[in-house]
């Protein structure tokens, strides 16, 4: 059993600290701006701590993160540095800029403490199952100490280097997904306006070398009139879109792709649906 922090029980920390809790491990975390999975992730034995203050009582073997982007890291990063036991790890899986993750790796090495990032592919589904994929940025040292960790949450996990190159890796990721998921809105919403029958067009589409899990994710669930099957929202895809344009600033054809895609979501926030998942913009007047 090892006692293990989190910051960030939302909806994708819910599922993997779901995952460090069926491991036998102790559990504590904190309040978000969203009540309702930290009532539930107590109803499963984890514990509560009232402040982040509090952690530093705790005796804690390693603090995960999973918060919105590279600033609330930051800002969280710069408090609880001050708190932890040096022997304490931090398993980061925000998904930041470009260089975020270095900075916030700064921000702990300043006070002694050892950080692994490890920003993740899948959705809240994967999460409660357990079979993420981690996206690691850490020394060989840190990665070997974080591995067991990994193991309660990840089917598979991916070194690709020092930190800050799994951040790049996330980012190019997203790129590739975040755009599947906006042309598959684009089908789907033209395929119905032109009046084709949808299971057709889904069906046709799984046949060609576009079939893709975000076409399963949308059209699976829409096809049975549910339109949350992509649980990403616009606002968080403008946040990561804003991020990858930075990172491909040296590439300008892929850059002026991101900027395309970030249009599209930036209109559903400018709109009033910045909190709807993608599959929702679907259905959106």
């Amino acid at each position: 059993m090892k006692n293990i922090g989190f910051i960030g029980v939302g909806l994708m920390g819910y599922g993997i600290a779901r995952n460090l809790l069926k491991h036998n491990n102790k559990l504590f975390v904190i309040a978000n701006k969203n009540r309702k999975p930290i009532d539930d992730i107590i109803s499963h034995g984890a514990t509560e701590v009232l402040d982040i203050e509090e952690f530093a009582s705790k005796h804690l073997d390693v603090m995960f993160m999973c918060v919105t982007n590279t600033e609330i890291a930051k800002s969280i990063s710069e408090k609880i540095s001050k708190l932890l036991n040096k022997k304490t790890l931090i398993i980061d899986i925000t998904t930041h800029s470009k260089n975020g993750s270095i900075e916030v790796e700064a921000i702990f090495q300043s006070n002694n403490i050892n950080y692994v990032e490890c920003p993740v592919m899948g959705g809240p589904v994967q999460a409660e199952e357990g079979i993420l994929g981690g996206i690691v940025g850490a020394s060989d040292y840190n990665f070997k100490i974080a591995e067991p960790y990994l193991k309660f949450f990840c089917k598979e996990y991916f070194h690709f280097g020092p930190v800050g190159m799994g951040a790049k890796s996330k980012l190019l990721n997203n790129f590739l997904s975040l755009g599947n998921a906006a042309l598959v809105n684009h089908l789907a919403i033209s395929a119905r306006e032109i009046g084709l029958d949808l299971r057709k067009v889904f069906d046709v589409a799984k046949l060609g070398s576009g079939n893709s899990a975000a076409l399963n994710r949308v059209f699976g669930n829409l096809l049975k009139g549910d339109f949350t099957g992509f649980k990403f929202t616009a606002s968080n895809s403008v946040k990561d879109l804003t991020y990858i344009q930075d990172l491909l600033k040296d590439f300008p054809e892929a850059e002026k792709i991101a900027e395309i895609n970030k249009k599209y979501f930036q209109k559903a926030v400018d709109d009033g649906y910045g909190e709807n998942f993608i599959s929702e913009l679907i259905n959106k007047k």
